[in-house]
This record gives structure tokens, sequence and C-alpha cells, in this order.
């Protein structure tokens, strides 16, 4: 097959591990910019530009889409759908995932546990908004922060109201959630692939910091799942729509309490954790997808 990895950087460690596993698998395999890439749009005949030609014959990509650069990023995800190329993560799926308030509506539409959560439109009214999750401390985050930024614990209903207040003066959307105490600054991250559970890590916050990302310092362990947890996680992806996803959970006296679905989930942390290769399980879920396309 002839596989694309739509990605800005050849040596990240995602984009060089998926790279290799398509090799290993026999397959060709091309890293291509996705910011590079011109959209010609006419009836009956999508193409895509590439760096002096057109990209043609492609079995199937592996969108590595930044938050930063979503919009365009997506556009080249649908224009190769439209060329009838298997996607791993659907143009539509990806836009859900990055939109904070869309997947958790999603996500609680779908039965799945999750911290308390409000959103309001630049509210005024503090108390109530911090009430109605239970009250101080609380989290707040910014709709369009990723690795942990733009993210806040607010220990006193006085903090939520001056953080609150400062991002309303930026015009800066954010959510206000429950804090989960007894997570302990740590969660799991469930990878899953293809409707199975493939990996699962535990991810701990350094000392002092609530945030388990890996991107601030925190360390990750490999844990086993419990069954409620994998099947929390599997609700999830599905809710979402996405082949592949990174399912981040808190646990909970009440259960699993999904955080967020990440649509390109890294894959340095899951494998050095567990020590799988999930790289060669994403290309084998293309192999099985682009097989079952063709024989329909």
């Amino acid at each position: 097959m002839n596989i694309v990895i739509l990605s800005r950087g050849a040596q990240l460690y995602s984009t060089r591990r998926l790279a290799e596993a398509c090799q290993q698998q026999g397959h060709n395999v091309r890293i291509v910019d996705h910011l590079k890439c011109n959209i010609e749009i006419e009836k009956k005949k999508p193409q895509i530009y590439y760096n002096g030609e057109y990209l043609t014959d492609i079995d199937a990509i592996i969108p590595r889409i930044g938050a930063s650069v979503t919009f365009y990023g997506t556009a080249v995800v649908r224009q190769f759908e439209m060329m009838n190329v298997f996607s791993v993560v659907k143009s539509q799926s990806l836009v859900r995932s990055r939109d904070k308030l869309t997947s958790l509506q999603l996500l609680a539409g779908a039965g799945v546990g999750m911290p308390k959560t409000v959103f309001s439109n630049f509210s005024k009214n503090v108390k109530h908004v911090v009430d109605s999750v239970g009250g101080a401390p609380v989290i707040l985050k910014l709709l369009e922060g990723t690795q942990g930024l733009g993210v806040i614990l607010a220990d006193t209903q006085n903090a939520a109201g001056s953080v609150m207040e400062a991002f309303n003066g930026l015009e800066a959307r954010i959510i206000v959630q429950e804090f989960i105490k007894e997570a302990g600054g740590a969660d799991i991250r469930a990878f899953v692939v293809d409707g199975e559970v493939v990996g699962a890590m535990k991810r701990q916050g350094k000392e002092g910091e609530f945030r388990s990302n890996l991107h601030r310092g925190g360390s990750a362990s490999v844990i086993q799942l419990s069954e409620e947890e994998t099947e929390t996680a599997l609700i999830a992806a599905k809710a979402m729509g996405l082949g592949v996803a990174g399912v981040d959970m808190l646990q909970s006296k009440d259960g699993p309490l999904v955080l967020e679905v990440n649509s390109s989930p890294g894959l340095q942390g899951i494998e050095q954790a567990t020590g799988d290769d999930i790289a060669t399980k994403i290309i084998k879920y293309i192999e099985r997808s682009v097989s079952a396309a063709k024989n329909k």
C-alpha cells in the first residue's frame, strides 16, 4: 500500500515510529507537511498538489495534525476523503475532538462518566458556576488549551472569580470542572485502536503539580485497566467516531471519569511505558480497513 503520514516533523517520535512500522509491514510511506498542500476543488475532481506534484494512488493517510493548525489540517484530511482515501482519523471526528465543549456534550450523551462541568458565556455569576460543580477547589480550562496549557486550579471561590474575570476580559472562553481530589494528580491514558484498548498507562504529575501531562514533567507507568475503565475508554472513542484515540480518565470514588479524547495521541509515552509496538497495531488497522473497503 501507499501510505501518507500528514505531519510537520519527520523526526517527531510518533511520525518516525509510524513510518518505521509502515516500512516493516512492506508498505510505501511518505511524510507530507499538510500546511504545504494546495487543495484544488473542482466538480468530481478533488486534488492535492504538494511539492510540485499531485498526490495520487494513495491508499491511506495517518493525520498527525497539531491543535494550532486544526482548521487547515482538517481541510486536507477532508480532501483526501473526497479522493476516496482511507483516513485513520476522519475529518469530522478530528474537528469534534478539538472542540472541548462539543466533545463533552457527545460523551455525556453516550453515558460516559466525567467530572461535573459548566460552560458559560462570560458569566459573572461566579458563585453559581462554582456551586454547580460542587464548590471550590475547581479546575478552569481554556477551550483551546492543549498539553496542560490553559488549565488552572482555583482553590477558592474568590480565586475562581479572579481567573474567570481575567479570561472574560480577554474574551477567552472557558469551562469550569469539578476537582477530583482522590485522583492525586494522576490520570490514565487508554490507547484505543479499532475498538480495542491496545495499551494503557498511568501518568503522575510531578510533586506540587495537579496536571499529569508528560510534557509538563509528569511520569508514566504501565497499568492494568479495570473492566469498567476499559469499557469507558471504548465507549468514549466510539462516541467521538475515532478508530485511533487516546482516552484520558481520572480514577474516582464514582468510577472512571473521562477528561478528554485525543485524536492525535502521541506514541512515545505509551510505547515506552508499556513496551508495546503501538505503531504497528495502527498500521494493521489500516490494512484491515483498506482491505475491507476494497472487498465491498
